[in-house]
């Protein structure tokens, strides 16, 4: 296995946050309604994607009810099917993309604390290295944006679909959450934009 795979395994394997790991084996226990015949994964979610990737997407964490039942990223709800169609639609895959998140246990409230993200930084840090062909990084979210900003050191105001002239190229935006969606604070048209940019960016090198 390469070094990429087994930092995924050891992500798998994790047991910083016992806040977290308790949460996420409730709810595979308790289940949804619509999902009570299907087995959840209820541990750490790995990163999903392409270890060649130019593109980086940097979620805040999985849902209890998507990605910690499904085991892969972004997927199971409604903020990933949010997500993929955006994607698809400007062009990209997993062919070419790479999807991490802040932290990789489903929060209570969608919400882990510092300790908690601080805990799962060294396996984003390691990612970043390890990703050799990366040259876009889109933070879906101020929390994400932040946690990325922290690992290069950099200072920078938070605002949608603005690109960031660092070292891999970083752009903010809005979360595909419900609550962003369903309000109109994020839009298909906006997210999709965010991604074309994206896709430019990595073609372009800048």
């Amino acid at each position: 296995m390469n070094e990429l795979a087994l930092l995924q395994q050891e992500i798998v394997a994790c047991q910083r946050c016992p806040r977290l790991l308790a949460h996420c084996r409730q709810i595979a226990q308790v289940k949804r309604r619509a999902y009570r015949d299907r087995e959840y994964w209820g541990r750490p979610v790995p990163s999903l994607g392409d270890p060649e990737a130019r593109v980086l997407i940097l979620g805040l964490a999985p849902g209890a009810h998507g990605a910690n039942r499904t085991g892969r990223m972004f997927t199971g709800d409604k903020s990933g099917e949010f997500l993929f169609r955006a994607l698809d639609e400007a062009g990209l895959t997993l062919d070419d993309v790479y999807i991490t998140a802040s932290a990789h246990c489903a929060p209570p409230d969608n919400k882990p604390s510092r300790e908690e993200l601080a805990n799962c930084r060294p396996y984003l840090e390691r990612e970043l290295t390890l990703l050799k062909n990366l040259r876009v990084v889109v933070a879906l979210g101020r929390i994400a944006f932040d946690t990325y900003l922290s690992i290069v050191k950099a200072r920078r105001k938070f605002g949608h679909n603005v690109v960031h002239d660092l070292a891999p190229i970083l752009i903010a935006s809005y979360h595909p959450s419900q609550q962003n969606t369903s309000t109109g604070k994020l839009t298909a048209r906006m997210l999709r934009e965010v991604f074309e940019q994206a896709r430019q960016c990595a073609k372009n090198g800048d």
